[in-house]
């Protein structure tokens, strides 16, 4: 720490004067320091600034980097189970005409040819069911065709475990209570939508000289299987919003998250400017008296050699 002593009458080392400049050094280290942390806005700009502070901040940052990960993740998956939820409600809309066409077709007032006409334009509905489970797809990939299954990181715990979500829609998914893959109308299969016995290509073999699916013997099991075709696939769309809610709650969560660890790093690490400009201010005053003093205190020999020229 600087000290006050003088040396006496002494010209060959002139104490004030180093007091003087240590002072200036000191001053000008600080100037530098406050101008560094209000042009860069940050209070630590490396670990000599505060080393326990460095240490919580760049953890905190790494923490909040995972998180916005998780964020990121949480909207692919919203947008699987949104597109997925899309199809299926077409899916839905699509089955419900056709039941009509089959209901109509259950009238004994109708003929024959008009049984077939709405057999045909049943069929063109199945055929668009097909063209709807085709074309539900995210990243490349059908999500209907009973093949996809996605694990999405949502959220780390604190021990940095993963929490995964998984939206499976493979054969016999317990939670969908449904075959969901059988999804696929033009193929050999005799079950759709975890009916079995429910081919819709069938609608397109119906004739004037063979009713099929549409005969007075078949069209009772005909209507009861796509009216349960019809449950299974709204319980996979229930499902599926089911899980689009968890995904708006994990996100509110994580937003949340974000904000509070982009507050704490705030805190740790970013400059408060009131505080640095007071101090930067303070540092300029001390710098401007250490010039003083230190032109003072070179004068002094001078006052001493006065005393050898006389």
């Amino acid at each position: 720490m600087p000290s006050s002593i003088t040396n006496g009458a002494r010209i060959r080392t002139n104490t004030p004067a180093e007091n003087a400049y240590n002072a200036l050094d000191a001053a000008n280290r600080n100037i530098a320091t406050r101008q560094l942390r209000l042009s860069t806005g940050k209070r630590i700009n490396s670990a000599a600034d505060d080393v326990a502070g460095y240490i919580t901040s760049r953890a905190l940052t790494a923490r909040n980097g995972s998180l916005k990960a998780a964020l990121n993740a949480v909207g692919d998956a919203a947008n699987v189970t949104n597109i997925a939820q899309d199809g299926l409600d077409n899916i839905n809309n699509l089955l419900t005409q056709i039941k009509e066409s089959a209901s109509s077709a259950a009238s004994g007032a109708l003929g024959t040819d008009e049984k077939v006409a709405l057999a045909k334009a049943a069929y063109r509905m199945a055929q668009q069911i097909q063209t709807v489970v085709d074309s539900t797809v995210f990243g490349g990939r059908q999500l209907l065709d009973g093949g996809f299954s996605g694990e999405f990181v949502i959220g780390s715990k604190a021990d940095n475990s993963l929490l995964t979500l998984a939206i499976d829609l493979v054969t016999n998914n317990s939670d969908f209570n449904v075959d969901s893959n059988n999804f696929s109308v033009l193929s050999t299969s005799s079950q759709f939508a975890g009916i079995t016995g429910l081919n819709l290509q069938s609608l397109n073999a119906v004739s004037s000289t063979d009713l099929g699916v549409f005969s007075i013997t078949n069209i009772q099991a005909t209507l009861t299987s796509i009216s349960s075709a019809l449950n299974n696939v709204n319980k996979v769309a229930a499902y599926l919003g089911g899980i689009s809610n968890r995904l708006n709650s994990q996100e509110d969560n994580l937003k949340s998250q974000i904000t509070n660890y982009n507050a704490a790093i705030s805190r740790i690490e970013d400059t408060d400017v009131a505080k640095e400009q007071l101090e930067l201010v303070k540092s300029q005053f001390l710098q401007q008296a250490s010039l003083t003093s230190l032109a003072q205190a070179n004068q002094a020999p001078q006052g001493f050699l006065q005393l050898i020229r006389g």
